[in-house]
Order: C-alpha cells, then structure tokens, then sequence
C-alpha cells in the first residue's frame, strides 16, 4: 500500500515537472526591437516579432534573437598601400542594421565578420588608387565609396549599411615627420609674406599720409598766401584811397620820402646803403617849403639829369 502510494506521487511529480516544461518550451517572449527564427524539425518555420508567442515542444525550436537595432563595429587596423607605394594603416568604422532576419540567419554564416573581411578588401581597392596626401585628404569620398560597395554586397544578406567612416589613417613615421618638416616650412613661408604684405602696406599708408600731409601744407600755404595778399592789397587801397582824399603836397610827399629812407638801413646785415638819385628831388622840395614859411629861399636850379645813385 505504501508502496502503491509512493509510486504514484512520484508519476504525479514527473508528470507536473513534464507539464511546467512543456509551458516553458511553448510560450516565448520577443522584446521590442529583436526578432526571433522559429525552425519545426529543422526547417525554417517563420520569423517572431515582438510580443508573445507559442510553440510546439519538441517540435519548434527558437534561434537566438536577432538586434534589429543600428549596430556598430570598430574594425582594428589594416594597412593598405597607396598608389605611390606607401603603406598606412587605416582604422574603419561601420554602422550596419539587419533589415530581414531571415536572410541574416541563412544567407550567411557570420554577417560581422563578412562586413569586417568586406570593408578591408573594398578598402584596399579604393585606397590603393589613391596616392598619400589624397587619401589624406579625401576621406568623403573614400567612406562614400566604401558605403556604397557595402550596401550593395551587404543587400543579399538581409543587412543595410548605412554609414563607413575612417577613424584615423597613420602613415610612417618618415613620413609624419617629412610631412611635420613640410607643414612648418608652409607655415614659415605664410608668415613671412604676411609679414612683407604688413611692411607693404605700412610703407604704402605711411607715403599716403606723407603725400596728403604735404599736399594739405601746400593748400594751406596757398590759402595763407592768398589772403595775406589780398590783406596787403586792401591796405594799399586804404592808403592809395586816403592820400588822394587828402590831397599831399609836393613837400609833404618829400618829407615823407625823407623818413622812409632811414628803415632802408636796418638790420645788421646791411653793411651797403644805396642813396637813389630821388634824394636831390626831396631836398629841394622840402628847401622850397622851407624858404616859403619866411626864410630866404635859394634860386631856382636849373633841372638837372639823373644822377647816378653813390654809395656810401
């Protein structure tokens, strides 16, 4: 009896332990973003999506779940020779989504290393007709080849590459350093006509300021001199205007011509005194006024020629 009872708890047990198998083994979870293959005895059944779903045990089988999600693999370096026979050492960068699970799962065996093994070679191609400083320099347009050779190989397999970048291409060190010694002697280069351009156009400001500044100088001289004669000439007017308004004498011109003559021996530096021959004239103008307030007048000389003027 004991027995019976023993044997039939154990049934009872193996028989929940099968049932909780069979429910794990049925019910399946897909996250967001992932996708499931489901094979039935070995042949490929359909493709989960997320949420859940039910299989047969031991019938169906779940492959591990596919990243639908955009991925991206850093590739170590490869080096590559240049068209001027140069080898560099290239870092890729590639960004991939798989866009059918089926074909990820089937069309090839290992889509991480194929995408690896067809960027280094569709690299070499690119690069390989490139020389140094235009794969250098032209980084666009080797990612968009790459890209595109990618993308169009990568299509049977149920992948879509979006995006290949360069992370870093190091050529040898001869030739950072050659290239070092050839950025310095540009950049030398640059500053000194920089700096000849700078004296260039100093000299040329300061010979403009120079020219404008004489030419100022001369307008205002000019102007100056202008109204300095134009100032005497008003004066001499004045004057002309008021001797005829006052109507001078022949003695009073004389007397007058007398005073002047002395400002004509001014200064230290005139050591010689021209006597014009005009003097006799003023003599004898200022003798006739002399001899007509009272005092005996001398007789009338005969007029006499020009004098030759005397020095004194």
């Amino acid at each position: 009896m004991n027995s019976n009872g023993f044997g039939v708890t154990v049934v009872l047990v193996v028989l929940a332990i099968f049932v909780i198998v069979v429910l794990l083994r049925s019910v399946r979870i897909v996250p967001q973003a992932r996708a499931g293959i489901v094979e039935r005895l070995g042949k490929y059944n359909r493709t989960l999506n997320p949420g859940l779903t039910l299989l047969i045990p031991f019938v169906d089988r779940l492959l591990p779940l596919l990243d639908l999600r955009e991925q991206v693999v850093s590739f170590p370096p490869q080096p590559v020779i240049t068209e001027d026979n140069l080898v560099v050492s290239i870092d890729t960068v590639v960004y991939f989504q798989i866009t059918e699970p089926r074909a990820a799962t089937y069309e090839i065996a290992n889509y991480i290393q194929a995408v690896e093994q067809l960027t280094t070679t569709t690299l070499r191609n690119v690069v390989g007709g490139l020389n140094l400083e235009e794969a250098l320099t032209s980084r666009d347009q080797i990612n968009g080849q790459l890209r595109g050779v990618l993308d169009e190989a990568t299509g049977k397999w149920g992948i879509r590459v979006s995006r290949v970048e360069l992370k870093a291409i190091d050529p040898p060190l001869s030739i950072q350093d050659s290239m070092e010694k050839q950025m310095r002697a540009e950049r030398d280069r640059r500053a000194a006509i920089l700096t000849a351009e700078g004296t260039k156009q100093s000299a040329i400001l300061t010979a403009e300021g120079q020219r404008q500044a004489e030419i100022l100088k001369a307008e205002g001289d000019a102007q100056s001199s202008i109204l300095r004669a134009d100032g005497e000439a008003q004066a001499i007017q004045k004057v002309f205007d008021a001797i005829h308004a006052g109507r001078p004498d022949h003695e009073l011109l004389a007397y007058q011509y007398l005073q002047t003559l002395p400002k004509l021996a001014e200064g230290t530096s005139n050591t010689l005194w021209v006597i014009p021959s005009e003097l006799t004239e003023a003599l004898k103008g200022i003798g006739g006024a002399l001899g007509g307030n009272g005092s005996p007048a001398a007789p009338p000389a005969p007029p006499a020629s020009p004098a030759p003027s005397s020095d004194v």
